[in-house]
């Protein structure tokens, strides 16, 4: 039997702000003499939303009422009510999500967009998000190979590499196209980002707000950023202004490189080839530097994808792509969600090779990481799990677990385990019983995190024998 979940994507970016809802169908895909397999079978955006600006105060704040307004006139237009939604993403991007108040915003807009959206910033779950809307995945898979997928926005470019469907990597540069601000009448400038002031330095190029600047001095500085973007993807030999303009780790390139695509506002001028545009269409760089990577030896070197979305590409991506489904062979003991925010503490594999009684007290030394100044915090444990467990195996892992977690389960809050392997029903009723069936615990599984992570949790599905996960970074000020 089939099921649907609507997801809202929101996105607002260093140029653009916008929104789109999908429709998710899921449905048991094992047979009938099988553990039930949920999964996602189908996606279908239903809505976009027209494309505004994004409102800001100042080049240091975001106008957070207006962007308020622009979403719920959007709701509004689509016939949606928040109450309506069960999942997706609101995101803020670029050099947005570097502005004094991005994490406020943020917290007002969660409330609006529905009970189960997450509140999400960061470079590389925002890579991999536009990767996906752009098709990126779909095409590895596809063909079975390395695709990379760059997402050229207003004020950062995300890379994300995939192979064979999954994620291989991602990095982020201070590359966009909203980067210098230009007033067309007298070519003067109205705003430069200090990375691009040094970068330009570097040319020769002196840059200067309030200062005039030509368009072959423009030309010299969207072909050097042209050029970065060929050293990340190791098409050209790396230089020191690489290191400047990295905003993450740099990507690995252990692998080789077959397919590149681009989204976001500069890839439509990338795959535009209307030689006669305006070049300040925008008021910015933007047009100029689609222009540039076009032109530099990225379409030399590479086999060039045109995304399936552009512009789009990571409103789509959150909307889409951001929910995942639990196993079905799960635990909870009374419905508490959604549970948004969730920190991880993951076992390494070291951790779990441990004796009982060492695996407890490093699971408490671990939980002493995320103590607050005011004391303990929620956290989810996560651990890979073996498959098929002993009945002695499972006791002591789960004996093992709410001792580590004592001062969790001191707390008024539920315990959660989230374990890669099929064995949360199991293990989350072993430690339900240990506690005397006092303490409220929520076990699932099917679900990859790591340490840095956080997961939200969405209200049951399927008759409750799954819920919808979304895992996540959290980061402002990057």
């Amino acid at each position: 039997m089939k099921e649907e979940i609507l997801s809202v994507g929101i996105d607002i970016g260093t140029s653009t702000t916008q929104l789109v809802f999908s429709k998710l169908t899921i449905e048991n895909t094992a047979s009938a003499f099988s553990i039930p397999k949920i999964n996602i079978v189908d996606k279908e955006v239903i809505y976009k939303s027209e494309i505004y600006f994004t409102p800001l105060k100042s080049d240091t704040e975001i106008d957070g009422e207006a962007v308020r307004r622009i979403i719920e006139d959007e709701y509004g237009r689509a016939n949606i009510k928040p109450k309506d939604v069960d999942t997706g993403a609101v995101i803020i991007t670029g050099e947005t999500a570097r502005k004094e108040n991005a994490s406020l915003v943020l917290n007002k807009l969660s409330g609006l967009a529905g009970d189960f959206v997450v509140a999400t910033a960061g470079p590389d779950l925002e890579s991999i998000i536009a990767g996906k809307g752009a098709g990126a995945d779909c095409l590895s898979k596809e063909r079975r190979t390395v695709v990379v997928n760059l997402d050229i926005g207003g004020g950062t470019t995300n890379i994300s590499v995939f192979k064979d469907g999954e994620i291989l990597d991602t990095t982020c540069l201070d590359i966009g196209g909203r980067l210098i601000k230009i007033d067309p009448n007298n070519m003067k400038v109205r705003y430069v980002s200090e990375k691009i002031k040094r970068l330009a330095n570097g040319i020769g190029v002196v840059i200067e707000v309030g200062k005039g600047i030509t368009l072959n001095e423009i030309k010299s500085i969207t072909n050097r950023m042209a050029e970065i973007i060929e050293e990340v993807l190791g098409a050209k030999k790396i230089t020191e202004d690489l290191g400047l303009i990295l905003t993450t780790e740099d990507l690995n390139r252990d692998y080789d490189i077959q397919y590149i695509s681009f989204s976001g506002g500069v890839a439509d001028c990338i795959y535009d080839e209307d030689t006669d545009r305006d070049n300040f269409q925008y008021e910015d760089i933007g047009v100029i530097l689609g222009r540039s990577i076009r032109n530099s030896d990225m379409f030399k070197k590479f086999n060039i994808y045109e995304s399936s979305e552009t512009i789009r590409a990571t409103v789509v991506g959150a909307g889409s792509h951001t929910t995942d489904i639990s196993g079905s062979t799960i635990t909870f003991t009374k419905d508490v969600f959604p549970l948004k925010n969730i920190p991880i503490l993951k076992l390494s594999k070291e951790d779990e090779s441990l004796d009982y009684k060492r695996l407890s007290e490093r699971i408490r030394q671990k939980v002493n990481w995320f103590n607050l100044d005011n004391g303990n915090q929620q956290v989810a444990l996560a651990l890979k799990g073996v498959k098929n467990l002993s009945f002695k195996e499972l006791q002591d892992m789960g004996q093992s677990i709410i001792a580590g977690m004592k001062d969790i389960l001191n707390m008024d809050i539920p315990l959660i385990v989230i374990v890669e392997n099929d064995i949360a029903k199991a293990l989350g009723q072993t430690m339900h019983r240990y506690l005397e069936y006092k303490k409220d615990v929520i076990c699932i599984d099917s679900v990859k995190v790591k340490n840095g992570d956080f997961i939200d949790i969405g209200k049951p599905l399927a008759n409750g024998r799954v819920v919808p996960v979304v895992i996540k970074t959290l980061a402002f000020g990057y």
